[in-house]
This record gives structure tokens, C-alpha cells and sequence, in this order.
């Protein structure tokens, strides 16, 4: 089938899908989580061939991580999926209502989206993560992945194909993946307008600039994660070496990862040096600005481009700060929209910063590492909107709906 074709069936599930009962889709969900289960062995079995090819290609250690699928992720996937169906059904949702004049009653009512479209690079889980979350609010999956996880990708595709088609309660075009793993695949995908309602791209500048130069259809960024932990004077030390050594080491290839630390220069002489002998010991290679390298002389040099850069690696970049205003300065000139962090005491500033910071997630006094549509109890997610428009921060099933207006009426007609 073309994309064209696996869109315009994807369209026709969707009209079933909005209509089928939350008991149904949850037990759909049931048998897939189950299946996922039943058949890791299958799974890590295609997963290391796209390992193995991976490595002969000389993929950095970064990708590499992101690719692999352990027994601990495939049982997350699964764990994932039972979380989503313990969770409300956002479909039907009445979220306002009232009655004008005129006797008419007004409501707001959410609806599936349609089509959701992802297309993502390296990480095999967003297959089954997009299928669990599309299905549970009543949407039909269109998944793109890249070439790099092509038979993990489309093991899970298996899996999940093979339940819907044996359970016969929602259609087995509600979760498709494009075989085609080619750009001109992600440009015709981007076209079909006719058929899908939003598209979500999850990867590199690369596939982000395509999207915006190409798109058809109306898309939600998945962008990149340059994310700051900003310490300020106030900031209890202990606490702040903590979270900073978690949110830039615990998994540095993921985009909540910490990439700039910065700091009050009330602290560039008592904390800053015990903590970046923290991140040393643990690997991270630190660039610092002028003041950062004289009171830590290992530091290398941090250049302008340097404070733009997701590294996804062992690597930090820092910068001391006069106060408050200057760093929120070089967070909104740096930042991605993604995630931004706080360490502070003084209860002013950080509510300063949770108001100033523009940023689909802020955290105070804890690790970016928490920006995950798990952690903040969503399941998974579709994916980390930086963007405002419709949807912001990690996507859960809300994101995946719409509110149209439904008017009740007894035979009021317009007379102006």
C-alpha cells in the first residue's frame, strides 16, 4: 500500500473508532499489553538485528541507547499500556456548559482527533506508546519510524496488528506502519490532508525542518530539548548537587536531559566546584564560560554555540550569572520550550521563575528528568509539544481530542 492509501484506510477505522465504547478499547489495550508480554523474546530477537546493524554502521552510543530494547523497556511498554487504561476516557468528556437566554443549552464536548500521524526516529517503544494512547482516545495510528529500527518497529507493528485483527472489535487499519522508510514517504505523509488531522514529528533538526517547510496537515513539534537547571543563591547545596547530577547523567540521551546548568555568582565559589567534580567523576565533560573555568580550571572553553546545543551526551555547558533576570535572560535566548528547572529556597524566586520561564514544563527543586508523560501519570506520551498551539509539554490523551460545541435546543430558531 501507498502512504496515501494507509492514510485513507487509517481515515475509515477512525470513523469506527470514535464511536466504540471505552470498554471495548480497553480491552483491545488488555490483549495488547498482554501480547507485548507473551512475545519479548520476538521482539529483542528484531531489536538486535537493528543493533547489530546499527553498530557496523558506526551509530554513536547515544542512538544506539535509544534503539535498544531490554527486558526493563519492553516491560515499561507493557506497564504503559495498562497505566493508559486505567486512565479516564477523554471521549464524551463534557469540560463546560450553560444555557443562554433563549432556552439554548451549550456544551463542550471532547472528540478523538482522527488520524494521528508520528513519524520518529531510533526509539522502537513510541510504536507501541502511539498505538496504546491513538486507540484509548479513539484516534486511528499512522506510525512512521526510521530505517534504523525497521524490524523492531515493525515486530511491535506485528504484535498489535495481530490482536486487532483476531479480537474483531476495532478495525486492524486503526494502527498502521508505513513500511517505507524513505523522505519521500515522510513528504507524502505530510500531503495527505485529505485523511490525516495531525502529524507529530520525533526526531532531529533534520526531520523538523522537513516538516515545517512541507506540511500540509497541521503538526505538533516534538522539538529539541536544550533544558536548564538555573541554582540560584538561595538553593539548599546538597539538594541542588543532586539534581543537577540526576537530570544531566541519569539517561543523557533523552530530551529531558539538563544540557546548560546555571548559576547565581553568589555560589561560583562555595557549590559550583564540588558539584561539577561531581559530574567529572561521573564522566561529563563541562565547558564553562570565563568565570566557571577560574574557579573550576578543568572546565574547556564554552563558545557561542555551546549554549544552543542539545548534546544528548556526557556534556554540560555552564554559566555564571549576576542574578534572577540574567538567567532567565539566556534561558528564554537558548531555551527550546521544553523544560526548565529551578533549585531555589526563596519561595519569590521560584515562583518568579515558574511565571517567567517560558517552557512547556518547569520544575522547582526537582529534575527536568520528570518532563514524561509517565512520570507526570499520562501513561506515555505522544510526544513533548514545544509549541503552543493546540497542545503544550509532554501529549497525553487529552492532546489527542478536541472540544466541539453540541447545542440542545426545543425548536428555538434564529429570528435576527
Amino acid at each position: 500500500m501507498s502512504v496515501t492509501e494507509i492514510c485513507r484506510a487509517a481515515a475509515a477505522a477512525a470513523r469506527v473508532l470514535r464511536e466504540t465504547p471505552t470498554e471495548v478499547k480497553d480491552r483491545v489495550l488488555e490483549r495488547i499489553a498482554d501480547a507485548l508480554d507473551a512475545d519479548r523474546e520476538r521482539l529483542k530477537e528484531a531489536n538486535a538485528l537493528d543493533i547489530e546493524a546499527a553498530r557496523a554502521a558506526g551509530t554513536s552510543t547515544t542512538l544506539i541507547d535509544r534503539l535498544t530494547l531490554t527486558d526493563k523497556r519492553i516491560t515499561g511498554m507493557v506497564e504503559a499500556i495498562r497505566t493508559i487504561i486505567g486512565l479516564p476516557d477523554p471521549v464524551g468528556a463534557v469540560t463546560g456548559g450553560w444555557s443562554r437566554p433563549n432556552g439554548l443549552r451549550i456544551e463542550q464536548v471532547r472528540e478523538p482527533l482522527g488520524v494521528v500521524a508520528v513519524v520518529y526516529e531510533a526509539r522502537p517503544n513510541v510504536t507501541a506508546d502511539v498505538a496504546a494512547l491513538c486507540l484509548k482516545s479513539g484516534n486511528a495510528a499512522v506510525l512512521r519510524g526510521s530505517s534504523i529500527a525497521r524490524h523492531s518497529n515493525t515486530a511491535i507493528a506485528a504484535v498489535v496488528r495481530e490482536v486487532l485483527e483476531t479480537q474483531q472489535e476495532v478495525p486492524a487499519t486503526a494502527v498502521q506502519l508505513v513500511p517505507d522508510t524513505s523522505r519521500d514517504a515522510v513528504l507524502e505523509l505530510l500531503a495527505a490532508e485529505e485523511y490525516v488531522d495531525l502529524v507529530v514529528p520525533r526526531g532531529g533538526p533534520g526531520l523538523i525542518s522537513t516538516v515545517k517547510e512541507n506540511a500540509k496537515v497541521p503538526t505538533v513539534i516534538d522539538g529539541d530539548g536544550n533544558c536548564h537547571v538555573y541554582v540560584d543563591a538561595s538553593a539548599d547545596p546538597a539538594r541542588a548537587t543532586d539534581i543537577v547530577v540526576n537530570a544531566k547523567t541519569s539517561r543523557p540521551s533523552v530530551c529531558n536531559a539538563v544540557e546548560t546548568l546555571v548559576v547565581h555568582e553568589a555560589l561560583a565559589e562555595t557549590w559550583l566546584p564540588g558539584c561539577l567534580d561531581e559530574l567529572a567523576a561521573r564522566g561529563v565533560t563541562v565547558r564553562g564560560d570565563e568565570r566557571t573555568r577560574q574557579v573550576w580550571p578543568k572546565a574547556e572553553a564554552a563558545d557561542a554555540e555551546d549554549w544552543s546545543t542539545e548534546y544528548l551526551d556526557l556534556v554540560v555547558a555552564v554559566k555564571v550569572v549576576r542574578d534572577l533576570d540574567e538567567a532567565l535572560d539566556h534561558i528564554h535566548r537558548h531555551g527550546t520550550r521544553n523544560a526548565e528547572a529551578v533549585v531555589a529556597q526563596d519561595i519569590s524566586v521560584a515562583r518568579r521563575f515558574a511565571l517567567s520561564a517560558d517552557s512547556g514544563s518547569v520544575f522547582v527543586n526537582t529534575s527536568t528528568r520528570f518532563s514524561d508523560g509517565g512520570e507526570f501519570g499520562y501513561g506515555v506520551e505522544i510526544g513533548v509539544s514545544t509549541q503552543k498551539l493546540h497542545a503544550r509539554g509532554p501529549m497525553g490523551l487529552e492532546s489527542l481530542t478536541c472540544v466541539k460545541n453540541v447545542v440542545w435546543g426545543e425548536g428555538q430558531i434564529r429570528v435576527l
